[in-house]
């Protein structure tokens, strides 16, 4: 019997449901701002007189500005305080989506667009931190309800914004956000735990360290999403030169880098970003690769495909608030690679599928154990990092955690996009080349295979990962 099999429920600490209330209220104004815009896009160019190509920057420069302020994360905490930095971050947030919806040109949208992003972007890890601080030993299962909020973003994103463009203009696309951020700034002076003078550091800022990687960040991402073009294999090929200008410099600096690569010399922590940067990567490589091959490789339409994904959507919200207790009975090794090994299995049946004739009950069913199987392992794999790593780090820790995540998705999707386009050998997708899918799928569980066997190595339980943590801070 596992070590968590006979533990009951613990119970939670006070107050840590307006924590989360209110964090998650900031992380979902961002979530959807990042998809909202999609559907407007061709209104937005219409409407400020510019081309489809330069009008898509409101989004791409909204993503990009995500990662660019994320390394500031750390230093941020330790001389601000979680708090204070995360009402800045949402008082420039709402303020930005005031400017955004007064634009008077597509410049100046895209550039409200992009002072929106940098705000926008230290939210979800600020949430992440307050609610591991709170939360404790209990991460896992408060975690578990908190991400249902944020997965719907995505999904209720589009449909907000088909709702508003039909009765009114672009513009309330962001005055919308303005009541909600003003009463989600008062909820978190009135909620929000005050910071420990313990916790503050007056640590100088790494500006070397943050020149050269908060551009490589932005240019990585904008690499791996134009590979195909020379502007996204140049942008690729500077973003490795200034990562390995700053990995060079963050090991001679030690502990006063803008990121401590130390943590990653530790097993626990090691082991928790590569399976969050695994797992998250295939979320997004999947989102990619099965909507091509059930709109191009079996000719189904866009809306039936959009059905046909949803079901992976709802495994994930579903699963999402059993997590906790999940985790308490088979423990965190337990609870992810049995989370794995459903999404491993369920990836080798769209090989099958790919193979045979399509059967929609039978992909919506596939992709609800996919949807189920991965919601059961990135939340106690994120609990296992920060219970390793002692309190006063966790700042840090939040910062890296991000950060692998957000390079997963880009990095798997543009290896399964660019093995997929070789595959098809630049024949038009659904005109010969049947292989050329049930190959990319069996990649994928290539990849799945990998992120199962990460997850054997994560600690068995919260009392392991803990222990770890007392090891560390010995050292």
């Amino acid at each position: 019997m596992d070590r968590a099999a006979g533990t009951g429920m613990e119970k939670l600490p006070p107050g840590i449901w307006k924590i989360v209330a209110v964090t998650v209220c900031g992380t979902l104004l961002a979530q959807m701002d990042a998809t909202v815009v999609n559907v407007s896009l061709s209104q937005l160019a219409a409407d400020l007189h510019a081309s489809l190509q330069w009008i898509q920057w409101v989004t791409s420069g909204y993503l990009l500005a995500l990662a660019l302020t994320l390394p500031l994360n750390g230093w941020l905490v330790e001389r601000l305080g979680a708090k204070r930095v995360y009402l800045l971050c949402f008082t420039g947030f709402t303020l930005s989506s005031a400017l955004c919806a007064m634009s008077w040109s597509a410049n100046s949208l895209i550039g409200f667009r992009i002072l929106q992003g940098m705000s926008g972007g230290l939210m979800a890890p600020m949430a992440q931190l307050m609610i591991a601080k709170a939360a404790g030993k209990q991460m896992a299962r408060v975690a578990g309800y908190a991400i249902v909020p944020v997965l719907l973003g995505p999904v209720a994103g589009p449909v907000l914004a088909g709702t508003v463009l039909q009765y009114a203009t672009w513009h309330w696309l962001f005055l919308i956000n303005v009541p909600i951020g003003v009463l989600g700034i008062v909820l978190a002076i009135l909620f929000l735990p005050r910071d420990g003078h313990e916790e503050r550091s007056s640590r100088k800022l790494d500006i070397g360290g943050l020149l050269l990687l908060s551009p490589a960040l932005v240019l990585l991402l904008y690499g791996m999403e134009h590979l195909n073009e020379h502007a996204g294999l140049a942008a690729f090929g500077l973003s490795l030169a200034l990562l390995a200008g700053f990995f060079y410099k963050a090991r001679r600096d030690g502990e006063r880098a803008l990121l401590d690569l130390k943590l990653f010399r530790r097993r626990v922590f090691a082991t928790a970003a590569i399976t969050q940067f695994t797992g998250n990567g295939l979320l997004f490589a999947v989102q990619m690769l099965v909507p091509v091959y059930l709109m191009r490789g079996a000719g189904e339409s866009p809306s039936m495909t959009g059905w046909l994904m949803a079901p992976m959507g709802m495994g994930m919200m579903i699963t999402s608030p059993l997590v906790g207790r999940l985790t308490q009975r088979y423990g965190i090794r337990g609870t992810s690679s049995r989370g794995a090994m459903l999404a491993l299995v369920s990836t080798l049946m769209l090989i099958y599928l790919s193979i045979e004739r399509l059967n929609p009950w039978l992909v919506g069913m596939v992709l609800f154990l996919r949807g189920m199987g991965t919601s059961a392992v990135g939340i106690p794999s994120m609990s296992a990092a920060y219970a390793s790593v002692p309190r006063a780090e966790l700042p840090m820790a939040t910062t890296s955690m991000n950060i692998v995540q957000r390079l997963g998705g880009p990095t798997l999707t543009t290896l399964c996009a660019g093995f997929l386009g070789w595959r098809l050998g630049g024949a038009q997708i659904g005109a010969g080349r049947p292989g050329a899918f049930p190959e990319s799928f069996a990649l994928l569980c290539g990849l799945q295979l990998l992120l199962w066997l990460a997850t054997l190595r994560l600690p068995r339980d919260m009392e392991e990962a803990e222990e770890s943590k007392k090891t560390a801070a010995a050292a």
